[in-house]
């Protein structure tokens, strides 16, 4: 029961970030010439600037410097599988993912995972959280959860993981919790036959 009640309030938070990121300047602007012009004229401009940066590349670029593995370049991963998975520290199913991925990434040579902390918190706080809770073996770094890597699209819930083929491109997303044979099979079932 405690979950059903926590699932919307969770969904609820997360839809409210949304309005948040799309308040930044870009938004901005717009609302601003409103006010020179008739009020029915400014949403319409307004709606294709919002679903203009919809279109992410097929080869998205990250560069993040991580809490205890350095820089992560994901361009510098050619030639292997790369799991980006945003997560939090308050998601249950998030944590639940955790030692799974960390194998994943340990017993594939072929596949590395790298975590974004999708959350308002510090290295420290992260670091202490590590300690208490659960530790993913694998880089994790936070962004921003009003400016999330540009690249990526911005999660409309937690987990959310990205499968980013050898080539760099995007293979698929996975929306909701998943597994390292979720992620395997996945992987099967996009890669050439041999």
């Amino acid at each position: 029961m405690r979950y059903i009640v926590l699932a919307p309030l969770a969904a609820l938070f997360l839809a409210a970030c949304q309005p948040a990121a799309e308040s930044g300047p870009e938004a901005a602007a717009p609302v601003q010439s409103a006010a020179s012009e008739p009020a029915a004229a400014a949403p319409a401009p307004e709606e294709p600037a919002a679903s203009a940066p919809a279109e992410k590349p097929d080869q998205p670029s990250l560069i993040v410097e991580t809490i205890d593995h350095g820089t992560f370049d994901l361009s510098a991963q050619r030639g292997q599988w790369v799991v980006v998975n945003f997560w939090a520290t308050w998601c249950a199913p998030c944590l639940k993912e955790i030692p799974d991925l960390n194998s994943l990434d340990a017993e594939h040579e072929n596949v590395r995972v790298v975590g974004l902390a999708y959350e308002e918190i510090t290295a420290e706080a992260m670091r202490a959280f590590y300690s208490e809770k659960v530790k993913p073996e694998y880089p994790v770094a936070i962004v921003d959860v009003y400016k999330p890597p540009a690249d990526f699209d911005t999660p409309r819930g937690l987990p959310f993981t990205v499968l980013i083929d050898p080539a760099g491109k995007v293979a698929h997303k996975f929306l909701g919790p998943v597994t390292s044979k979720d992620i395997l099979e996945k992987i099967a079932a996009v890669s050439p036959a041999a």
